[in-house]
């Protein structure tokens, strides 16, 4: 499939760059420009953990100028020690100084062990023309990880975790953003990842259009619940056919800035949502909470603040085994550039020591990655 985005002027007069592989530059080899100490942004992380590797992953893109533009690039680092010492990896850089612009990454350890490693390519901020690219990893003989060659799987923008079907298909929440109806795009693979299909998308109006941003989840009657970023903070749609088509755009009950949040099912069939301030409050880009629904989404728990201060945002994670859940976070980009992780559990959302658990997720909180000079 390929979206009317691409017969636009820029795409018309020839800068067809952002379909070219990009650069996978080993810490080695790192440019001038690629080094933590040249970088003036740093942000949007996500993390994913390999337990069967002991092996935590996190990406986020930065750059050398303190904007959002065509010197970004995708930085991925990786711990052995679950997160107290991290050690960037390799970037993620199209083209260098050109036009062409890594962003908006996300990391993924798939049900077969793999991990992928997802970032969208395009020649503008707004991504009017773009794409979402992946490189897969397994581990080598020597023990490291060995990736593939770098793939286009589909247009678009995907800033929110894949997830899997209960029937086994693998789902991408890709996004066309402001340009096209039904932006918030549903794209399945139903072979393990080999090839993936648009399904279909969530409508979002065009006054209330934003980043999209959004979220599926598979709820216990079998429907599918979409929560997208909008303008007003969050709406919701649902599909009772698996993704073809879905309800119109309502506002939730969740006051939110337009940023981004995270929504994910538990091993224990509960529901974890993590947004800027109390369910009912909306607040700035501050005061990140935790949130639990027993009851697939209809009420939810009291909150457990993660990180109380401004310009903390587009937090991302994942539950291990042991029922540890690890959150990443970014907090002021061009400033301190800190890509955060914290961890807790379900009983410490319940706890009603609420006190000591505020301070144990102090505690707990790490930093990956912080500016230097």
């Amino acid at each position: 499939m390929i979206i009317p985005l691409l017969s636009q002027s820029v795409y018309s007069q020839g800068n067809s760059s952002f379909m070219d592989p990009p650069k996978v530059v080993p810490f080695a080899e790192y440019e001038p420009s690629h080094k933590i100490e040249n970088r003036k942004f740093s942000g949007i992380s996500s993390l994913a953990i390999d337990e069967k590797n002991g092996e935590f992953w996190t990406v986020w893109y930065a750059g050398i100028s303190p904007h959002e533009d065509e010197h970004n690039y995708v930085v991925l680092s990786s711990s052995a020690d679950k997160g107290e010492t991290w050690k960037e990896t390799l970037v993620i850089d199209p083209d260098g100084e050109g036009m062409v612009r890594a962003f908006d990454p996300e990391v993924w350890v798939d049900p077969l062990g793999k991990v992928w490693v997802f970032w969208a390519q395009a020649v503008d901020k707004d991504a009017k023309i773009g794409g979402v690219w992946a490189i897969i990893g397994e581990k080598s003989e020597n023990g490291g990880t060995k990736w593939s060659a770098p793939r286009r799987l589909t247009d678009g923008v995907m800033m929110c975790k894949p997830f899997v079907l209960n029937n086994g298909d693998w789902v991408l929440p890709a996004s066309t953003w402001r340009e096209t109806d039904n932006s918030a795009k549903m794209v399945v693979s139903s072979d393990k990842g080999k090839t993936w299909v648009v399904r279909g998308g969530v409508h979002v109006p065009k006054e209330f259009r934003n980043y999209d941003e959004h979220h599926f989840i598979e709820k216990k009657d079998g429907k599918l619940w979409a929560l997208v970023r909008t303008t007003y903070g969050i709406g919701e749609s649902y599909s009772s056919d698996s993704g073809k088509t879905w309800s119109d755009l309502k506002e939730t009950s969740f006051e939110h800035p337009a940023a981004r949040f995270f929504i994910r099912r538990l091993q224990s069939g509960n529901l974890l949502l993590v947004k800027h301030g109390p369910i009912s409050v909306k607040t700035k880009r501050s005061h990140l909470m935790a949130f639990i629904s027993k009851d697939d989404g209809k009420t939810w728990s009291k909150g457990l603040l993660l990180d109380e201060r401004i310009n903390v945002s587009y937090p991302d994670g994942q539950q291990t085994a042991d029922g540890s859940i690890y959150i990443t976070y970014d907090r002021n980009r061009t400033i301190d550039q800190q890509v955060l992780m914290t961890h807790f559990t379900e009983e410490d959302v319940f706890n009603e020591a609420y006190d000591e658990q505020m301070v144990k997720i102090y505690n707990n909180r790490r930093i990956i990655s912080t500016k230097q000079d």
